[in-house]
């Protein structure tokens, strides 16, 4: 995780320099060296914070890049008192953002998906009444079953219903035609059907 700032003249006196100065000299001067000094005097601290958030080595690098993207305009107009307090509470908010987002993303993939397991389920004769955990068990188990589609029926199904496509949008996105969009998601959704029989009858 590396950002290319320097100019190896200029980096001993930035480095020798206090935040609060060297967010001043920023916002005269939008040198983008400062923000390379920054960046080497604070992504470990800023990594920490957002893995604490975010869970993860990959998610927390993303976080920590864009944090430090959003300085070069932020640190024009902040007036900054303590730089350290400050940067950490715009990388907390980051993640809190981050979080939400994808709270949302799940919670409207995981509607589709509902959908999409009415759709194809709704003829299915089961060998016992399902309980609401037998239904939260067939979502997981749909997320499974798609993976295990042809190429074709799997992107037009993601396309269709997880991300809530029409068919015109479909066929622009995967060059396939209208009625070869149609037949994918109808073969699509039989072959998922046979797959869920499956999966209650071996469960």
């Amino acid at each position: 995780m590396t950002l290319h700032f320097f100019r190896k003249a200029d980096k001993k006196e930035l480095l020798s320099i206090p935040d609060e100065q060297l967010v001043a000299r920023y916002a005269s001067t939008h040198d983008k060296e400062i923000i390379g000094v920054l960046y080497e005097r604070y992504t470990h601290l800023l990594f920490s914070v957002c893995y604490k958030y975010l869970g993860n080595d990959a998610d927390a690098e993303d976080a920590v890049m864009l944090v430090f993207e959003k300085l070069f305009e932020l640190l024009k107009k902040s007036e900054i008192q303590n730089f350290k307090s400050w940067i950490y509470t715009i990388t907390k908010n980051e993640c809190l953002m981050q979080l939400r987002r994808k709270k949302s993303g799940d919670r409207i993939k995981e509607d589709n998906l509902k959908k999409l397991e009415t759709d194809i389920m709704e003829s299915v004769e089961l060998n016992h009444p399902l309980s609401d955990d037998d239904g939260e068990h067939r979502i997981r188990y749909l997320e499974t079953a798609i993976t295990g589609l042809s190429s074709e029926q799997k992107q037009c199904i993601e396309l269709f219903y997880l991300d809530e496509k029409s068919y015109r949008e479909v066929e622009q996105i995967t060059g396939y035609t209208y009625n070869e969009v149609k037949s994918h998601i109808q073969n699509g959704k039989r072959n998922l059907k046979q797959i869920m029989e499956r999966m209650e009858r071996y469960e």
